[in-house]
């Protein structure tokens, strides 16, 4: 009887506990997705703003994913829709939430994950949170306690903003690499964690059951990449059974100029170097054959108005070349 006293005791403490967190994490959950609203990561939570079913690639990774990719160039050149749900540093635990948030309103055909994050470790304390936060927002937004207000405890969630360049982080500036000879062959494979791989696995797994193409993607970065790092990728892409695009070997189609197209010595490409990789991605969602021009569909109007804002900033830069 003390035993099932206990247990009882037990379960009623974490269904009282479970309760009071649901409704904390509804007051404190962001009510908007822009920045002001306590939103985490608002440009790449942009997506969350966008009509609904109007996504057709969305693209997840760290900085390497934001910096190499414009969706708004991709419009130009396709009439596809493309949104950049890059973080800085963006672990695959928070890559995997940001797949399920974009889900929610979105079903992108293809969604492309840049590789580097794979390679990023990720602690068990961080994929603790991740659950804990899959279920209770609290945990993600406790800092918000400060700027509550009476719509947080009242109103309700209405996602209104999305950014213009659709996630991709504009930037001219030039510093050049020398470590221009990184791509050296060897049949050395880069250990990529244990964890990590899982994580890959539930992503192409979510990809698979949303009637979604997952492809790995390997942007130019003279710091970050190496041919070891590529066979390991490599081998995980045959594991699942995904695309796997190394640009860092395809230079003769890319035409990196690594004088010319890194803002930090190689470590991320600047706007030049992304409209070069861009281009390339171009092409590539054209020969899948999946996707609609949608440059002269009335619902896909404000593209075209985003369009004109990105291009009035990077006409410039144009105008110059």
């Amino acid at each position: 009887m003390i035993y099932v006293k206990r247990m009882l005791s037990f379960v009623m403490f974490s269904v009282v506990l479970a309760a009071l967190l649901l409704a904390a994490s509804l007051v404190f959950y962001p009510k908007n997705n822009m920045s002001e609203f306590g939103m985490e990561e608002a440009q790449a939570n942009g997506i969350l703003g966008e009509k609904q079913n109007t996504i057709d690639v969305l693209v997840l990774g760290d900085s390497e994913s934001y910096c190499s990719i414009t969706p708004m160039q991709i419009w130009e050149e396709t009439g596809y829709t493309a949104y950049v749900c890059g973080t800085s540093a963006q672990p695959l635990n928070y890559s995997l939430v940001m797949l399920h948030r974009a889900f929610e309103k979105q079903k992108p055909k293809i969604v492309i994950l840049e590789t580097n994050a794979i390679y990023r470790k990720i602690s068990s304390g961080q994929a603790l949170k991740n659950k804990l936060t899959n279920y209770f927002s609290i945990f993600q937004y406790h800092n918000r306690w400060k700027s509550l207000g009476w719509h947080d405890f009242f109103g309700k969630i209405e996602f209104t903003w999305t950014d213009d360049y659709k996630g991709y982080k504009y930037n001219t500036t030039v510093s050049p690499s020398i470590n221009t000879d990184y791509m050296k062959q060897t049949e050395t494979i880069a250990t990529i964690p244990t964890l990590n791989v899982q994580y890959v696995h539930k992503i192409k797994k979510y990809c698979d059951d949303n009637g979604s193409q997952l492809v790995l993607l390997s942007t130019p970065s003279t710091v970050n990449w190496n041919y070891a790092r590529h066979n390991g990728i490599q081998n995980l892409a045959s594991e699942i059974g995904c695309s796997y695009i190394d640009l860092n070997l395809m230079n003769d189609q890319i035409q990196i100029d690594w004088s010319m197209d890194t803002r930090d010595k190689g470590d991320h490409l600047n706007y030049s170097g992304a409209v070069k990789v861009t281009h390339f991605i171009s092409e590539y969602l054209k020969e899948t054959g999946l996707l609609t021009d949608h440059r002269v569909d009335p619902e896909y109007a404000k593209w075209n108005d985003s369009f004109k804002k990105y291009e009035f900033v990077v006409g410039k830069v144009r105008a110059k070349k």
